[in-house]
């Protein structure tokens, strides 16, 4: 039997790999990678050979078809996100579910091919990283990973507005702004949110704002470092 081990891996200090995703890295046949020159950092740190795939968002049919064929013939893989754990807010989950799709479909076709096992090897996550620090009142909560950047993204800001629970949202340096100015706009009870905005989580210039939308933003907005990496917006009612 084949496994599919899906690995979570630093969100960005490389220290928070843990030792069994790093055994798991040395004993499988390939790794599958978002982007491999991100992963390739995180392997050569460890002094880790292992070859890898790429499979990102835009890869295609023959892709998967390609991953489906070396879990078939025996091959142990290792999923991979660029940072973090696959399958929040990246394509790792749309491959999971093909690959149960197949196996299940091949077991009922009484092909002879044993069913791959997926195993997870929890890691690190933007979310519960943000979470962890943003103090009380996050028992429940919805999380909507990245907005769309245009289609669908006002209905998703509705959403945020009529929420009953404090919403998590990714957000890139790109739109950071633009979301902040969204909130005010759709904020349909015109109580202030409360807003605790992450910066590069892990990172040697993580930063933590906490306040209403109106100062996180005149707090970003007073350097331009500010703007850069990547944030958790967690907006509370």
């Amino acid at each position: 039997m084949s496994t599919l081990y899906v690995v979570g891996t630093p969100i960005g200090n490389l220290e928070d790999l843990t030792m069994r995703a790093l055994r798991i890295f040395g004993e499988v046949d390939f790794i599958l990678c978002e982007d491999t020159r991100v992963t390739h950092k995180l392997l050569s740190h460890y002094e880790i050979k292992t070859p890898t795939i790429s499979y990102h968002q835009h890869s295609g049919d023959l892709k998967i078809g390609r991953i489906i064929d070396l879990l078939r013939s025996g091959k142990n893989l290792a999923l991979v996100t660029d940072a973090g754990t696959p399958g929040i807010s990246d394509p790792g989950g749309k491959l999971v579910s093909m690959v149960r799709q197949e196996f299940a479909k091949l077991e009922k076709n009484h092909d002879g091919i044993e069913s791959v096992k997926i195993e997870s090897v929890p890691g690190p996550a933007a979310i519960t990283t943000a979470v962890s620090i943003a103090g009380a009142g996050l028992d429940r909560f919805l999380f909507l990973g990245f907005l769309p950047n245009k289609k669908g993204r006002q209905t998703m800001l509705k959403e945020i507005s009529a929420s009953e629970y404090p919403v998590i949202v990714y957000e890139s340096k790109h739109r950071i702004i633009k979301l902040l100015e969204e909130l005010e706009k759709f904020n349909a009870n015109k109580n202030p949110y409360k807003v605790t905005v992450c910066r590069e989580l892990t990172k040697m210039f993580e930063s933590v704002y906490e306040g209403s939308v109106a100062e996180i933003l005149a707090e970003l907005m007073k350097d331009q470092n500010n703007l850069k990496g990547e944030f958790v917006v967690i907006i509370k009612k």
